[in-house]
């Protein structure tokens, strides 16, 4: 098929998006320390810089996917990107804990508008098929090589400039990037009428969703059984049943149930949920590890964290020829068992006195398979869903991700810290490690949701709309 005309700009502006957004999750890893000790935040509160992103960013994603689908894509991702660089330059100017945190929030929720009209732009530019797959490829080897910068830029701008250099140079980045919009993405059809906001299924679902993950994220800190995690918890899933009533019921709704019929989709859903509190958590663990028991620089950190970063765009590169010769599928199986070995590897290798050079096969067989799963799970999630439900499909998606990141990040620090109140030094070692076998053994959990996905041929056929199987279009249309 031939090359339509501004797709190039167009997939280097989302790709960009993915870049800028990889760049900040790294980033404020390496400058938590120096974060920590200029703004006088205690050991509990720290994580808060960390949480306040993703507790926002999980809470807000369903209600950006179906903003994207009903106010239009394009108005979406620009207004994303303009919030999250104003919320950055309101993090670096920060001056005390309780700015910074909401400064993180509000980021989030400028992340949790970004990518489903970045998905969603994706999926709806680019044939489903070897023209998808090469843009998520790029998409995904955007975000690598902001992951590899971001670890560097931390350490380089941390050192040198300050902290507050971290959230500053997402500014100029995400403000060029809004501005290039207006040239790169088509205007916005005009809204379809008779479609209405489902403004008790966003109410809903925006807080029970934010309520589940403040008590996931809160419960390794304040203990399971305190009554504001308890409270979050039980609040937040009674939310969620009400968001799921409301949606049987509505005409137009947030989230249409019948989505959840597309096999694919409901896969790639476990699959990122277990990928996030997997793969996702080893970025906070190896950061433990150097700087912790190692004591690292920050930037010493920054470049430890190259090689990982390269080798997950090789990874990406290379999922796109995957998809094409074997399938979603394979492709998907192939990397979450590359990196569950890869987890298992760097867990053998971590030791008080070991040197890095010991880490490195564990560390490109973790990053090659998180490369190659990375592609091959949002290709999943968009197959055979309408256009008009590509964004509230990726938000599910990418729901399901953040919520996987918190819960595995809460669960694997809980087992890491059994036995041991240390917070420095080589008595970290034994539970860095069994947290890593621990996700090495969570990760084929996800191993066997992919082998529910169905096959190259069948996922073609529920493209088309064949009413044979339970992907069907009238499935996923409203």
């Amino acid at each position: 098929m031939p090359k339509r005309r501004g797709s190039g700009l167009l997939l280097a502006l989302l790709a960009f998006a993915q870049f800028i957004s990889a760049i900040d999750y790294n980033i404020v890893y390496v400058a938590l320390p120096e974060i920590g000790r200029t703004l006088g935040f205690d050991t509990h509160s720290l994580q808060w810089v960390v949480s306040a992103y993703a507790v926002a960013y999980g809470g807000f994603l369903l209600l950006g996917g179906r903003m994207a689908d009903l106010l239009g894509r394009r108005r979406m991702f620009s207004t994303a990107l303009v919030l999250y660089g104003l919320a950055s330059l309101a993090g670096g100017l920060a001056t005390n804990p309780g700015v910074l945190i909401a400064a993180r929030a509000v980021q989030g929720l400028g992340g949790a508008l970004l990518l489903p009209a970045t998905l969603s732009l994706i999926n709806t530019s680019f044939d489903e098929g070897a023209e998808r797959n090469r843009a998520l490829a790029v998409w995904g080897g955007a975000g690598a090589v902001g992951l590899a910068l971001g670890s560097l830029l931390g350490g380089v701008l941390t050192n040198y400039l300050g902290w507050e250099s971290v959230f500053y140079v997402n500014v100029p980045l995400a403000l060029g990037a809004a501005a290039v919009t207006l040239k790169a993405v088509a205007p916005d059809a005009p809204r379809e009428r008779g479609r209405s906001f489902d403004m008790t299924g966003a109410l809903s679902a925006t807080v029970g969703f934010t309520a589940l993950v403040f008590g996931v994220v809160q419960g390794s800190e304040a203990g399971w059984s305190s009554a504001q995690v308890l409270t979050a918890l039980l609040t937040g899933l009674a939310l969620v049943g009400v968001f799921l009533g409301v949606e049987a019921r509505t005409a137009h709704p947030l989230m249409p149930l019948r989505l959840l019929r597309n096999r694919n989709l409901v896969a790639a859903m476990g699959v990122t949920f277990i990928f996030m509190g997997t793969f996702g958590a080893q970025y906070y663990f190896f950061t433990v590890y150097l700087q912790n028991v190692h004591h690292y620089s920050a930037m010493a950190t920054g470049l430890a964290f190259l090689p990982s970063a390269l080798t997950g765009m090789a990874g990406t590169k290379a999922s796109e020829k995957l998809l094409g010769r074997v399938g979603t599928r394979t492709t998907l199986v192939t990397g979450l068992l590359l990196g569950a070995a890869g987890m298992a590897v760097l867990a053998l290798t971590l030791s008080p006195t070991g040197s890095y050079v010991a880490l490195l096969p564990g560390v490109i067989l973790l990053s090659l398979g998180q490369g190659l799963a990375w592609t091959a799970m949002f290709a999943a999630a968009g197959t055979g869903v309408d256009a008009a439900h590509q964004g509230i499909a990726s938000a599910m998606a990418s729901t399901s991700q953040q919520i996987g990141s918190a819960v595995g990040l809460a669960v694997l620090i809980a087992v890491a810290s059994h036995g041991t109140h240390a917070t420095d030094g080589p008595a970290l070692v034994p539970g860095l490690r069994t947290a890593g076998y621990t996700a090495a053994a969570l990760t084929l959990l996800g191993v066997a949701i992919a082998l529910t996905l169905r096959r190259s041929g069948s996922t073609r056929t529920a493209a088309r709309g064949d009413t044979a199987t339970d992907t069907t279009a009238p499935a996923v249309r409203s």
